[in-house]
């Protein structure tokens, strides 16, 4: 995230680096709160004010990775609206807000919004790249709209988009564009594909990934006929969205429906009955 800094407030500088690092920790509710309490503090026009903006950005991208998409959507609405694209730091600052919206209405299902917002992202930040370090929010854009395709069906466009964004990913962020690539194998069929892709994960994903290996994992063994396995992986899932996101993480929901599946009767059981029946 671009940083707002001055020679007379470097301190907030130092505060940020602190607070971004933090979020890499998985640290979202410290950061939340940290953060609103900086973009709550009075803004007086004869002293230096905080980065109101800034503070607002990241706590409301720490509530989506915490998974509360749509209470962070809203407040995310009105946050883009009021942050007007003039000067480039405000602009960065908009584009990052933008970024976390596709994350919110991909969470919430609402996959064609969430196309559309990651495309005017993605457009806009090649229009500023020669005057800003955009790479990272690109990639991480990128990697928004692989899942939204994936959530569109669109299979093998996410698995194009993610094959292309491979290159410069690197740590955590790689581990889960591997996940994601498996999940765009799995819409195709492509089951083993997708358990070596998985595979190449993190033991530990970032907390904001909590539960996603195993899932993926869970839906190729499933796909492969594997249901045992697949049982074990997705209770290994449930378990990690359970501890480690709020309660509301779409995620959960989906481990559960697939634990359903997994240890429902095989397809077309239920139709059978006794003879004579």
């Amino acid at each position: 995230m671009t940083t707002i800094r001055t020679a007379r407030d470097s301190q907030w500088g130092e505060t940020f680096a602190r607070l971004k690092a933090m979020t890499g920790e998985g640290r979202y509710e410290e950061v939340e709160a940290e953060a609103r309490t900086l973009a709550a503090l009075p803004r007086r026009p004869w002293r230096r004010r905080p980065p109101h903006w800034e503070a607002r950005v990241l706590a409301t991208g720490a509530a989506v990775m915490h998974g509360r998409m749509a209470e962070a959507l809203d407040e995310l609405d009105t946050l883009i609206a009021e942050l007007e694209p003039v000067g480039l730091n405000s602009q960065m600052l908009r584009l990052i807000a933008r970024s976390n919206r596709v994350v919110a209405l991909s969470g919430l299902r609402r996959y064609a919004e969430a196309e559309t917002v990651a495309n005017g992202v993605l457009r806009e930040l090649n229009q500023i790249a020669h005057r800003a370090p955009v790479s990272g929010l690109e990639a991480n854009t990128l990697r928004h709209l692989a899942t939204v395709l994936c959530g569109l069906a669109r299979h093998e466009e996410a698995e194009a988009v993610v094959r292309g964004n491979l290159s410069r990913a690197n740590g955590p962020a790689a581990g889960v564009l591997h996940t994601t690539l498996a999940q765009s194998l799995n819409g195709q069929g492509r089951y083993e594909e997708a358990l070596a892709e998985v595979r190449r994960s993190p033991p530990r994903p970032p907390r904001y990934a909590a539960g996603h290996p195993d899932l993926v994992a869970a839906e190729a063994l499933y796909g492969l006929g594997r249901r045992a396995e697949g049982e074990d992986a997705v209770r290994r899932s449930l378990a990690d969205c359970e501890r480690w996101l709020h309660p509301v993480h779409p995620r959960t929901g989906e481990a559960r429906a697939l634990l359903a599946r997994v240890t429902g009767p095989e397809p077309g059981e239920e139709s059978r009955g006794e003879p004579g029946e």
